[in-house]
């Protein structure tokens, strides 16, 4: 019992931590365009990889509640209930089911590449699958103008994103599964 609580107390502190960096990465901007390219997607992807559904998903929803009761950890500072409702807003709430299912991938049995890469690459489709028709039904756009400025333009970037997600997760496996795994 007392081995399950600390687990628990341990999952929560990590969750923090992603949500933390989530909140870094949305301040690493290159604006281009309606959405800017940002860095808190490669901390989503990350949390699929590391923490799973269930503790990624937490760490999703401590950020998104962050930002939405206020606190500036949205692209460019941006804070509440309207930053949702903007363009950017299906992207934001695309985080939860992607690093959800991503997390879901990526915990099932032993670590391996095949899985982490396809945990990651569902995790970046899956926010990409909300975020652009959102952007499209936000900004009037049609159908191939929501892909060319909500998608197009972050493929490239997204790939680097996998690719460095993956590494990060190769290199700090033995690690984590230490940490994980330790009672104390």
């Amino acid at each position: 019992m007392k081995m399950v609580a600390h687990n628990q107390v341990k999952m929560l502190v990590l969750s923090a931590l992603f949500a933390a960096c989530m909140a870094i990465g949305a301040y690493i901007i290159i604006p281009i365009g309606p959405v800017p390219l940002v860095l808190t997607n490669f901390f989503v992807i990350l949390a699929a990889l590391f923490l799973g559904g269930k503790w990624g998903l937490a760490s999703t929803g401590i950020y998104l509640l962050c930002g939405i009761i206020g606190l500036p950890v949205f692209s460019k500072g941006g804070a509440g209930i309207v930053h949702l409702l903007g363009p950017t807003g299906g992207y934001l709430i695309g985080y939860l089911p992607a690093v959800w299912t991503g997390g879901i991938i990526s915990e099932k049995g032993n670590y391996s590449l095949l899985k982490s890469t396809a945990a990651a690459i569902a995790t970046a489709l899956l926010i990409y699958g909300f975020g652009v028709p959102w952007l499209k039904i936000q900004m009037g756009m049609t159908w191939k103008n929501a892909f060319l400025a909500g998608m197009v333009p972050f493929l490239i970037g997204d790939g680097i994103k996998i690719i460095a997600a993956m590494a990060v997760r190769k290199a700090l496996q033995s690690e984590w599964d230490m940490f994980i795994k330790a009672e104390r």
